[in-house]
């Protein structure tokens, strides 16, 4: 689907999210999903980068005031009205283990963990240097692994195995227990894609 019409079809979904949230207290949700009510607005960081969410109108902005995309808008929203205060256990999960994820397991594989060993050229000492520079937690999972908070409540996590003389390296998104009460799958895929994508950045592929 191009992206214009994939985007056009979020929109119901955006609407939907909105009419939802509006007769909740603003400061419940702030409470709920670890957002910061700032000058008539919600804050929350993903990714290290800011977004605001406009109260009363639910619109979804960057940090300059540019209005979001609304594969964006729909992610911030989704997780604002799911927020239930829960916090992540550090209870890893695949993909294939999110509702429905097992069907789209491989596809998000591939723009996921596979594309960051191919933006990364497989080295691991770049994967190190890039989940350092996000703040990633160091992991005891596979050669090397860290946790990064993506979202206020939402953690995911990059495991990183080196190549040996059968296979390339590999890497692979977990996602935190409490991700799915959050987010549905394809929002985590989302969070995921863009995690990967962001690592790559730090990690100097262009």
């Amino acid at each position: 689907m191009p992206k214009d019409e994939w985007r056009a079809s979020l929109r119901p979904r955006i609407e939907a999210a909105r009419a939802a949230l509006s007769g909740r207290d603003a400061a419940d949700l702030a409470r709920c999903g670890g957002l910061v009510s700032k000058g008539g607005s919600l804050e929350l960081e993903l990714l290290g980068q800011t977004y605001s969410i406009a109260w009363p109108q639910l619109t979804v902005s960057f940090s300059n005031g540019k209005r979001c995309p609304e594969e964006l808008a729909i992610l911030l929203l989704d997780y604002l009205s799911r927020a239930d205060s829960s916090v992540p256990t550090g209870d890893w999960l695949g993909f294939q283990e999110l509702p429905d994820g097992m069907f789209y397991r491989q596809a998000f594989q591939g723009y996921s963990g596979d594309q960051l060993t191919t933006d990364l050229r497989g080295d691991i000492e770049r994967f190190r240097e890039a989940a350092l520079k996000l703040e990633g937690e160091s992991l005891p999972i596979g050669d090397a692994a860290y946790a990064f908070r993506v979202l206020p409540h939402v953690s995911l996590a990059v495991v990183w195995w080196e190549s040996d003389d059968d296979l390339p390296a590999n890497a692979t998104v977990l996602f935190d227990r409490v991700a799915s009460a959050y987010l549905p799958t394809d929002g985590l895929a989302i969070l995921g894609r863009m995690l990967c994508r962001t690592l790559a950045k730090a990690g100097g592929a262009g």
